[in-house]
């Protein structure tokens, strides 16, 4: 039961966190201020502050596990899958009875294995079994042995150690569609109709009638070709095959993540921090440009630390702001976590998710973090603001599909996978950007 209290434990750490955090740099500011020595304050502040770092990556984790924990498995694939997990299950629960010299149990059917899953998870979110209902607890007692401890569903155990990589958060924010043709197409309408007063008999003359146009996202490929001898994949104790499919789904999910926010469209997708920006409104700026706020100092924020935030929020329509969130660098969160509303109030204006499934807030809106966004430095746009879906388009013509090649490279077998996907901006109003430049 220690991991689940550590589990249920995550966010109140990370509460007392932040509370910890606010009072080091409400001392540090006074220190300052007083022209006192601040390095162990400005230490502390940091080992506080790459602490907070880690708990947001943890319950980000934590609740994408829970999300797919919940999803029903009704397709063939996903039974299938349950029913591997619920072998898997069944052994470990066999291995674990005779090292204890008990009596064996029998197997536990694939129904009853989900519901001990969906039961367990249920367990690990609330951390208080009298919350679980007659029918949940009753499932638990399939994993249960006489000294009241549970074993884990098979998917939580035996992994792989394995270096965890960057991820893009675009496919979660943006629009995705699927196309059956190499491309997709759609139409601008971003003019409007021409009108006017007139006196009862005055002349009628023709007025303007609105353009529209036209924008166009084509699906590029991407490729890998790995190969790994048959000897290996005959007599290693791993599914080889899969943990190669596995890798190369996470390096596609990396190439195009990257694509999504820098890739120049040649080949690849259009990111969404490659078109131009300007300083002008949307009334005056021509649309394929998308709006930047100055920070007004170069690669850093401005001793006016909130305006260009504030002003950021203020340049958009209202009903962009419905479904607008943030989205930064690990770095540029960093720096907000210090600020506050203004020198006479000392409200921050971070707000740390500190329930499951919540998101970080700043100034009431949804944070999430990008390390393929720009790095910060002179000029960077390394800082989004908007309705994303509104803004990014992503498309998908094919998903990922491998051809096993045993023959061309003896004694490799060869593994061609390739996708094809693309992307680009389809509204240059729904997304602005903060640009940490001086002017």
């Amino acid at each position: 039961m220690s991991e689940i209290i550590e589990i249920k434990s995550l966010i109140e750490k990370q509460g007392q966190a932040w509370e910890e955090f606010k009072k080091t740099n409400d001392e540090l500011v006074k220190a300052k201020a007083d022209g006192k020595a601040v390095a162990d304050l400005e230490t502390k502040l940091a080992k506080i502050s790459a602490d907070m770092d880690q708990l947001a990556e943890l319950k980000a984790e934590f609740d994408k596990f829970v999300t797919a924990s919940q999803r029903p498995g009704n397709s063939g694939e996903e039974k299938a899958k349950l029913e591997e997990e619920c072998k898997s299950w069944n052994a470990m629960l066999r291995a674990d009875f005779q090292s204890k010299g008990r009596p064996v149990p029998a197997d536990v059917s694939a129904d009853a294995y989900a519901q001990y899953k969906s039961a367990f998870f249920s367990l690990i979110r609330h951390g208080d079994i009298e919350r679980l209902s007659a029918d949940e607890r009753k499932a638990m007692s399939a994993g249960s042995d006489p000294d009241g401890g549970y074993l884990l569903p098979a998917p939580t155990v035996g992994r792989m150690v394995k270096r965890v990589w960057e991820q893009s958060i675009m496919r979660q924010i943006a629009s995705v569609q699927s196309i059956s043709t190499d491309s997709l197409e759609g139409i601008v309408d971003n003019d409007e109709a021409d009108a006017g007063w007139v006196s009862e008999i005055g002349t009628r003359n023709d007025t303007d009638t609105p353009q529209v146009g036209k924008y166009r996202i084509e699906a590029h490929e991407m490729y890998a070709q790995p190969k790994v001898t048959q000897k290996l994949i005959d007599d290693a104790a791993t599914d080889v095959e899969a943990w190669l499919a596995d890798k190369v789904a996470d390096k596609f999910a990396r190439i195009e993540g990257n694509a999504f926010w820098n890739g120049n469209g040649v080949g690849q997708p259009r990111g969404l921090a490659s078109y131009p920006t300007a300083a002008t409104t949307d009334d005056t700026r021509p649309w394929g440009t998308f709006e930047h706020i100055n920070t007004g100092a170069s690669g850093a924020f401005h001793t006016t630390k909130a305006d260009p935030i504030q002003d950021l929020i203020g340049a958009f329509k209202d009903q962009y702001l419905q479904g607008a969130a943030f989205v930064m660098r690990r770095e540029v969160r960093t720096l907000i976590r210090k600020m506050k509303r203004g020198t006479t109030d000392d409200t921050y204006l971070w707000e740390p998710g500190l329930q499951a499934g919540q998101p970080d807030r700043l100034l009431g809106y949804p944070v999430r973090i990008d390390q393929f966004m720009p790095s910060l430095g002179s000029n960077s746009l390394s800082l989004a603001f908007g309705d994303f879906k509104e803004a990014y388009t992503i498309v998908d013509r094919i998903g990922v599909r491998t051809l096993r090649d045993p023959y061309t490279a003896k004694p490799y077998i060869r593994f061609y996978s390739t996708k094809r996907t693309g992307g680009g901006a389809i509204n240059f109003e729904a997304v602005k950007f903060l640009r940490f430049a001086s002017s």
